[in-house]
Order: C-alpha cells, then sequence, then structure tokens
C-alpha cells in the first residue's frame, strides 16, 4: 500500500488543474462513472496493476474503455497518467481525497451520519442548519442507517464524533452502574 500523503497529492494536482480550467462538473461525472466502472469491474485494477501485463497492452484497454465511456481531456489525461505511474489501482482513495479536497477549498464540510432509522427531509434540513452553526462552514451530509443504534444518532465531521445515540448513552449507564 502506498502512503495516504501520495494520494493527496494526485487529488490535489487534480484539484488545482479543475479549479483552473473551470471543468469541475464533468470531472466529477467523469470520477463518478469510472469509480463505479472499477468497483463493478475489480478485474480491470488488477489488470492495470498486474506487472505480467505489458503497459502497451494497458494503455490500450484503457484507450478502449475510454472510447465506450468518454471523459473530458483533463479526466483522460489523469487516467493515463495514473496508468503509467503504477497508481491507478489506488483510484478509489485518489477520489475520495479528491473530493476532500475540492470540499476543503469550498468551504464545504463532509459529515457522516448514521441514525437507527430513516430521516424525513425536514429532520435532514434540522440536522444540516445546525451542522452549519457548529462546524462554520456549508454541510453535505452521507445519511447510513444502523438499527443498532435503537434511537439517536451518530455524526462524524473529520475525526471528530457527536454521538447522541441512545445505544451510546445505555452503555454509558451500565458502566457507571458497574462501578458503584
Amino acid at each position: 500500500m502506498i502512503p495516504a500523503s501520495i494520494f493527496g497529492r494526485y487529488a490535489r494536482a487534480l484539484a488545482d488543474v479543475v479549479t483552473e480550467k473551470g471543468d469541475e462538473a464533468a470531472i466529477q461525472r467523469d470520477l463518478d462513472t469510472y469509480r463505479e466502472i472499477f468497483r463493478s469491474v475489480p478485474a480491470l485494477l488488477e489488470t492495470f496493476d498486474s506487472p505480467a501485463v505489458q503497459l502497451e497492452a494497458k494503455e490500450k484497454v484503457l484507450a478502449g474503455l475510454m472510447a465506450r465511456y468518454p471523459v473530458c481531456a483533463t479526466m483522460r489525461n489523469f487516467l493515463q497518467l495514473l496508468l503509467r505511474h503504477h497508481r491507478i489501482r489506488y483510484f478509489a482513495e485518489i477520489c475520495d481525497f479528491y473530493t476532500k479536497t475540492v470540499n476543503e477549498r469550498k468551504g464545504i464540510a463532509a459529515a457522516q451520519v448514521t441514525v437507527a432509522g430513516p430521516l424525513t427531509e425536514a429532520d435532514l434540513s434540522r440536522l444540516r442548519a445546525s451542522l452549519v452553526k457548529v462546524t462554520g462552514n456549508r454541510v453535505t451530509l452521507t445519511v447510513g442507517t444502523n438499527p443498532e443504534l435503537l434511537a439517536g444518532i451518530v455524526v462524524q465531521i473529520g475525526s471528530t464524533v457527536y454521538d447522541g445515540s441512545v445505544r451510546t448513552q445505555l452503555d454509558e449507564m451500565r458502566r457507571r452502574l458497574a462501578r458503584e
């Protein structure tokens, strides 16, 4: 595995080019498309990463893929760069760093929200407004469910976790009662 700092370097370089050229929407669309392709067909990344396959053959496979699923020029160059530098295997990680980098530059905080059951749009709006007040940034929410929480909510923004779940409160009460 390569260090996370290298993922960040590629992600920041892409973000710099995208900012300069102003083609963020096209890049995001292409990143999402190829992330899904590589997730759906893991053999592609294995082929691209294999030392047994010649670079020319890998480049032909990538060119065929880009012919079938066209990308903007910036993305084409980026994919080719990753392939030549043996980093395409880490495409998903680089995409994550890219999204984080772009969001930081725009003043957007990404919040991972875990709840016991589904939230209504009104609940999501109130939650987003509360998190905007706490962070001072715009907030994007990624919501997941975990019935083991019983009720309540757990929010992670960066390395900070706000745990308001009933499960955690019950566990804390259990620890306090065991000490007494």
